[in-house]
C-alpha cells in the first residue's frame, strides 16, 4: 500500500512537468499535501490492523494454555470377527486447576469408549466422565492433575452481531489448539443438530460465528478479544460455508455451578413430552393458537404425553393442552421450554399457562428433576 502512494505521488510530478504552469502550480502545492495524508492514512490503517492482530494474539496466548485435546479409544468388533481399535477425538477446556474440564456431551457419549485428555503442554491424562447436561450438549470430565491454567469464563449475554471472536480446538481430531477467528454472524438461533447417526438435539439460544469450526473442534472455547469464553463450538452446518454455532457460556454457568456443588447436574423438568408449535405447523393443522408447546405423546409404546406422578400430571396439566408461558414467559419459536427452565431449579414452583379447549388455565406447579 505504502508502494501505491509513492507511484500516486509520482503521476503527480509527472503531471507538473508536461502540464500548463497554472494547472501545474495547483499541483504542486496540493500534491505533497494529499500525499502526506494518504501515508497518514496508510499508517493509521496499518495501525489498526496490527492493534486488532495483537488483541487475537493476546486473546490466544491467554487462553490456549486452558485448552485440551480429548481423545476416544474403543475396541470395536467388525462383522467379519477381526478387532480393531475405533478412535475419535474432541476438544474441551480447563474450568478448575484441579482438572475439571467442560466439553461437549456427545464428545464423551460412547460409555464403552475409554477417554484420555492430552494438555498444551502435551501430558496425557485418564479422564472420567463426571456429569452430562441433559438441557444441553454439554458434558463435564475430570483428569488427577493440579495447577491446571483455569479460563476466565465471559458474558455471552453482552455479545453482540459484529462482534471479532476467536475459535481455538483439535480441528480434526489432530491438529491441535488450531485457531480460527471470525465474528460473531448471529445471536439467539436456534437450531437441531444431529450426531450423524439418527440422533438429534434442539439447542436454543446459541451463537452463530463464521470462525472456521471442524470436526475435532466440538467442545473447544469461542472466545472474545478480552480472551474470556463465551462459547462452546458445538455445531456445524454441512449445506453452507463458515456457519458455525456455539452454546453460549452463561448457559452453562448454572450446570458447571451444579457439578462442583453436588458433583452432578441438576436440572428441573415438567414432566411432559411435546413439541414446539410454529406458524407452519399450525396452519398444516388449522390451529388456533401459532405459538407454544403442545403438548402430546409419541410414536412409540410407553411415549405418553404426560408423566404419570410427574409435575405436570399433579398439577392437572393433560395431553392435548397447549402451554402458553411459564411464569410469565412466553414460549415462543426462539424461546422454549428448556430455554426458560434454564432459570429455575428442581423443586422451584412456577406458574404455568395453558390453553385448552378454546379456553386459557393457570396451574402451580412444583418442578420436579430431570436425570442426566
Amino acid at each position: 500500500m505504502y508502494q501505491l502512494s509513492r507511484i500516486f505521488r509520482s503521476s503527480f510530478v509527472q503531471g507538473l512537468v508536461g502540464g500548463i504552469l497554472g494547472g501545474a502550480l495547483i499541483i504542486w502545492v496540493m500534491s505533497p499535501w494529499l500525499g502526506d495524508n494518504i501515508i497518514n492514512t496508510i499508517e493509521t490503517e496499518q495501525k489498526l490492523t496490527l492493534s486488532e492482530d495483537s488483541a487475537v494474539i493476546e486473546a490466544v496466548n491467554k487462553v490456549s494454555p486452558s485448552v485440551v485435546n480429548i481423545v476416544s479409544n474403543k475396541n470395536v468388533v467388525s462383522i467379519f470377527g477381526g478387532v480393531y481399535e475405533q478412535v475419535g477425538g474432541g476438544t474441551g477446556f480447563v474450568i478448575r486447576d484441579n482438572g475439571l474440564i467442560v466439553t461437549n456431551r456427545h464428545v464423551v457419549s460412547d460409555e464403552q469408549a475409554d477417554y484420555t485428555v492430552v494438555t498444551s503442554g502435551g501430558e496425557n491424562y485418564k479422564a472420567q466422565v463426571v456429569a452430562k447436561d441433559p438441557f444441553n450438549d454439554l458434558a463435564v470430565v475430570k483428569i488427577d492433575a493440579s495447577g491446571l491454567t483455569v479460563a476466565e469464563l465471559g458474558d455471552s449475554d453482552a455479545l453482540v452481531v459484529g462482534q471479532k471472536v476467536v475459535a481455538i480446538g483439535n480441528a480434526l481430531g489432530e491438529y491441535q489448539n488450531t485457531v480460527t477467528a471470525g465474528v460473531v454472524s448471529a445471536v439467539n438461533r436456534v437450531i437441531v443438530a444431529g450426531d450423524g447417526e439418527g440422533m438429534t438435539e434442539r439447542l436454543e439460544g446459541v451463537i452463530q460465528t463464521d470462525a472456521g469450526i471442524n470436526p475435532g473442534n466440538s467442545g473447544g472455547p469461542l472466545v472474545n478479544m478480552a480472551g474470556q469464553v463465551i462459547g462452546i463450538n458445538t455445531a456445524i452446518d454441512q449445506d453452507g460455508r463458515e456457519i458455525s454455532f456455539a452454546i453460549p457460556v452463561n448457559s452453562v454457568k448454572s450446570a458447571i455451578e451444579s457439578v462442583l456443588s453436588t458433583g452432578s447436574i441438576k436440572r428441573p423438568m415438567l414432566g411432559i413430552r411435546y413439541i414446539h408449535i410454529t406458524k407452519e405447523f399450525a396452519a398444516l393443522n388449522n390451529m388456533e393458537i401459532e405459538q407454544g408447546a403442545l403438548v402430546i405423546r409419541g410414536d412409540g409404546q410407553g411415549e405418553l404425553a404426560v408423566i404419570p406422578g410427574g409435575p405436570a400430571d399433579l398439577a392437572g396439566i393433560k395431553e392435548n393442552d397447549i402451554i402458553l408461558s411459564i411464569d410469565g414467559k412466553e414460549i415462543t419459536e426462539d424461546r422454549g421450554i428448556i430455554n426458560i427452565l434454564r432459570d429455575y431449579q428442581p423443586g422451584d414452583i412456577v406458574e404455568v399457562k395453558v390453553y385448552r379447549s378454546g379456553q386459557e388455565y393457570k396451574f402451580s406447579l412444583r418442578l420436579g428433576e430431570l436425570e442426566s
